[in-house]
């Protein structure tokens, strides 16, 4: 299997060994409770080879996982050669980012704290492209377009027959960082407006009144699964990209986002001050 055919069974592969942990079961005594060795419970939990679901759906009744966690798993493994949306961009795009992507499709919900720009499913085509034109690194016109036609597509999930739900919160610097023209970001900003009155998006804005923060290390985005122990962080950083899944990581960053979410403006004010600053452009 391809790397790229991985991402599920790399997912596949994370939530079985943390459901596995969390039973305090070894490899070999999990192997024996469903009648398969150790080095097919192994290979599982490492995105060796196929998967048989009825295998995994055994293993988490073992490991005594919830109905949605044993759901949401067992459709891992029966989609685990499933290609997405994105397969046709699949040889250009970087390794971390199939891994997001797949994890977005799956996801039900995703929490966002976002300090430098506008939040990627909540971008507008031209903010979009000049957020891609500010890079330091030269691209090509025809790449440009390549990248932000794949943030389009993958807005969708925001409008697809059981849309996830978004829940943003942006810091002021956000709405007030002039990204393209003041025509550009009226229009970004006019965006916003609009989606915060969407029922499966909730969009707070962070202001600058409130002085230090929890989330002063950057943003980051909490994707959710059909139950907590299915969450996973995902952290965007220069050199690449973190996801954690511990659950440590899991607590420190749902309780920045929760004291976030209590310090930012209800979404009634989050709007007036977007709207304030959009008139001053």
């Amino acid at each position: 299997m391809s790397a790229r055919a991985t991402t599920r069974r790399r997912q596949l592969g994370a939530m079985m060994r943390k459901l596995r942990a969390r039973k305090g079961m070894t490899l070999e005594e999990a192997g024996r409770l469903v009648g398969v060795s150790k080095a097919t419970v192994s290979r599982y939990e490492t995105q060796q080879g196929p998967v048989k679901w009825p295998i995994v759906d055994a293993l988490c009744r073992e490991f005594d996982a919830s109905e949605a966690e044993r759901n949401a798993v067992v459709g891992l493994a029966k989609d685990a050669k499933r290609q997405g949306w994105w397969s046709s961009f699949a040889d250009s795009i970087p390794e971390d980012m199939n891994l997001l992507l797949t994890l977005e499709d799956e996801a039900v919900r995703e929490d966002h704290f976002n300090c430098l720009y506008v939040p990627g499913l909540l971008q507008t085509r031209s903010y979009t492209e000049a957020v891609q034109n500010a890079s330091e690194m030269r691209v090509a016109p025809e790449e440009i377009k390549r990248l932000v036609d794949i943030r389009m597509k993958r807005q969708e999930i925001l409008t697809r027959e059981k849309p996830l739900h978004l829940w943003a919160i942006l810091d002021e610097s956000v709405i007030r960082r002039v990204v393209g023209s003041r025509e550009v970001m009226r229009e970004q900003l006019g965006h916003l407006l609009k989606v915060n009155q969407s029922r499966e998006i909730t969009l707070q804005v962070l202001p600058f009144s409130k002085g230090a923060h929890s989330a002063a290390m950057g943003s980051f985005v909490i994707l959710g699964g059909a139950e907590p122990s299915l969450d996973v962080v995902y952290v965007d950083i220069h050199a690449g990209s973190l996801f954690m899944e511990k659950d440590e990581e899991l607590n420190r960053y749902r309780l920045a986002f929760d004291y976030l979410r209590a310090q930012a403006l209800d979404m009634t004010a989050s709007s007036a001050m977007i709207e304030r600053v959009r008139e001053e452009l």
